[in-house]
């Protein structure tokens, strides 16, 4: 059985027109008002194999004709794109990414091995995860430097590399909503006890996947200097308002301290790529 979270097949309602939903252990987002339209933006592609659960929690909340405009990825872990390739064969509509994430998502380049050393159950797991580029070169498109998202006008991206080097996370300006990827996480992604309850906590990047914890700690400063009312993150339940904010500003004082896996530290190498 595949590793799977209490929350798995859920779905959260943030504001009208942002719908989490949980598949496995991360989290989908889709972008856009069911009570307006049957169009949407789905926001990364979930676990390998779960096209079906995906198109069934679209039909469910847009309609049986339901259709999405564009497809954003924050990154292409396995987690965030593993049902992309079949989604493209029913929806084929463009992807929008990161320049930087161009080798991982083109087939030129598989991702770096994983940091098993890293605290927690989950992270000894972590080799056992697939890091492998997949190939969606015909549907591609890069986004561009001035944070806009062709499908998502009222929404731009932020670059926030270090869990991976063209990570992003997306936010609107007009009521502080950020979608984060995993540039934070509301869950000890570590500890497979916290992911199977998703016991809310705020966390860094996962460890065990995380390529540069100097980016990421600046990645991070980035998202705290927004004051966002409302953050989803790629791996955790949603959290909000004072809550939120205070444990952001937490993180970024204790970074270091908490997020950074001893081994590294002890390496003096925060930075692999």
């Amino acid at each position: 059985m595949p590793l799977t979270s209490m929350t798995s097949g859920m779905g959260f309602e943030v504001v009208p027109d942002v719908y989490c939903f949980s598949v496995q252990i991360v989290n989908i987002i889709f972008v856009g008002n069911p009570r307006e339209s049957n169009e949407f933006i789905l926001i990364d592609a979930g676990m390998p194999g779960s096209e079906g659960v995906i198109l069934a929690e679209a039909k469910k909340r847009f309609g049986e004709n339901c259709r999405p405009l564009g497809i954003v990825l924050t990154h292409g872990h396995f987690d965030h794109v593993g049902a992309l390739n079949e989604l493209l064969r029913i929806w084929d509509v463009p992807v929008y990414a990161h320049p930087l994430e161009q080798p991982y998502l083109t087939g030129k380049s598989d991702y770096p091995p994983p940091n098993p050393k890293a605290d927690g159950l989950v992270a000894k797991m972590s080799p056992l995860f697939p890091r492998h580029s997949i190939d969606i070169s015909s549907h591609l498109r890069l986004l561009n430097g001035d944070g806009s998202i062709p499908c998502l006008p009222n929404w731009r991206f932020i670059h926030t590399p270090g869990h991976t080097p063209g990570h992003v996370s997306l936010f609107r300006d007009s009521d502080k909503v950020l979608i984060a990827g995993d540039a934070i996480t509301t869950v000890e992604q570590e500890s497979l006890y916290d992911v199977i309850t998703q016991k809310q906590e705020m966390h860094g990047p996962p460890a065990y996947f995380t390529l540069d914890w100097e980016a990421a700690e600046q990645s991070v400063k980035k998202i705290e200097s927004l004051h966002p009312e409302i953050a989803i993150t790629g791996h955790g339940l949603p959290m909000t308002g004072n809550e939120l904010q205070s444990n952001l500003r937490i993180l970024t004082d204790n970074f270091v301290l908490t997020e950074i896996p001893e081994n590294i530290k002890q390496s003096g190498d925060i930075t692999l790529f």
